[in-house]
């Protein structure tokens, strides 16, 4: 870890996740944070030592920074009449089945943001903040997005800057390009955007050439990218245009639907992967807040957001889970995710083996260009 870190990362979370949610056959109706909380408990790996902070709700005043008035109204009115208008589904994206309006919506965005603003918060002490519940990547400050209400990533980098961080690096691992937070700090000379995403996937934004003002750096990686590819990315292009900003802060959404198994992409990597990955960016500057993001499989989604604190906070993972922690993957069921592609594994380890693979002649081409590209300018 950096080396002027000397207090143990913080876990931020909120009951709230586990109280209100979607439903039915949504993407997102699965059991997200409170698989992961189940699982470190289980494995002592939260507690006296390791405490779980409460996240604050973000009131009307902070979310106004980003998000409209108009688009806000509108939110909490569809809320209150348990859907949305025609006018308002056309102009905002609410009540659609991407973004559906359920019970207490507003309360559970609004904690999130409030989650990740108390996260810069504490990262700007010199400490790592874990949000996995963070990382609504694709809320637009007039709209819904890509099941996103809010964009507490937006937040988390406003706050830093508000605080007197003078240049963010965000970082992007998710699956699904990080629109919503590149188009905020498009032209913005204090934050540079890096994003890693699966080319051709929704929002089929994010390509090679786009620079969104001049300080974003995008790399569509093809499908069924493995653990040698990932690492070329980060060696050769994601932590040189990182260090080449020189970041007094970074932000990182890192994801779970980039790995092998998420039903909504096609990327094949392995969560030791992208927990080398994450553990190389917090080491990028002093302050450091880590958001979760997508993530579609439960199995893999829980084992891999779970195993990431465990790594932050240096504790061990065992090669075979006790019953408890069994327990609480074999409970989780997921429509996405038919039963004979469901890997055993997933039920009785945290950490997957290694997917590594032969280098496509594409992800050199990648690296090469985006380093040209970034690595010229001025910083």
């Amino acid at each position: 870890m950096h080396a002027e870190r000397a207090m143990r990362p913080v876990f931020i979370s909120s009951p709230i996740y586990r109280a209100t949610g979607y439903a039915g056959n949504h993407p997102l109706a699965i059991p997200r944070i409170g698989t992961v909380e189940r699982l470190c408990a289980g494995l002592g790996w939260t507690g006296p030592a390791h405490p779980i902070l409460d996240s604050p709700k973000a009131d009307r005043a902070l979310l106004l920074r980003f998000h409209s008035p108009d688009y806000l109204d509108a939110l909490q009115r569809a809320e209150r009449a348990g859907g949305a208008s025609a006018e308002d589904r056309a102009r905002h994206q609410l009540g659609t089945l991407e973004n559906p309006i359920f019970p207490g919506l507003w309360d559970r965005a609004a904690t999130s943001v409030g989650g990740s603003v108390l996260a810069a918060e504490i990262a700007h002490q010199d400490r790592i903040a874990y949000h996995p519940a963070g990382g609504t990547h694709h809320g637009r400050p007039d709209r819904a997005s890509g099941f996103c209400y809010f964009n507490d990533p937006v937040f988390a980098i406003l706050r830093l800057l508000d605080l007197g961080r003078r240049r963010v690096v965000y970082v992007d691992l998710d699956a699904h390009h990080g629109d919503g937070v590149e188009a905020a700090f498009a032209g913005d000379p204090r934050v540079r955007t890096i994003s890693m995403h699966e080319a051709g996937r929704w929002p089929f934004t994010g390509l090679a050439h786009d620079r969104a003002g001049g300080q974003a750096c995008n790399l569509p990686v093809p499908a069924h990218l493995n653990d040698s590819e990932f690492d070329r990315l980060m060696q050769g292009a994601i932590l040189p245009l990182a260090r080449a900003f020189h970041p007094d802060a970074v932000v990182i959404t890192m994801g779970a639907d980039a790995l092998r198994g998420d039903p909504l992409s096609r990327l094949d990597l392995s969560n030791v992967a992208l927990w080398q990955a994450v553990e190389a960016l917090v080491q990028l500057a002093p302050a450091a807040v880590v958001l979760g993001g997508g993530g579609y499989n439960p199995w893999t989604l829980g084992r891999a957001w779970a195993g990431m604190w465990a790594r932050l906070t240096g504790q061990a993972i065992p090669d075979v889970l006790p019953a408890g922690a069994q327990a609480v993957l074999a409970g989780l069921d997921c429509d996405l995710v038919e039963p004979e592609d469901r890997d055993p594994a997933w039920e009785t380890t945290i950490r997957d083996p290694r997917n590594d693979g032969p280098v496509r002649p594409e992800i050199a081409a990648l690296v090469a260009r985006q380093r040209q590209a970034a690595l010229t300018e001025e910083v």
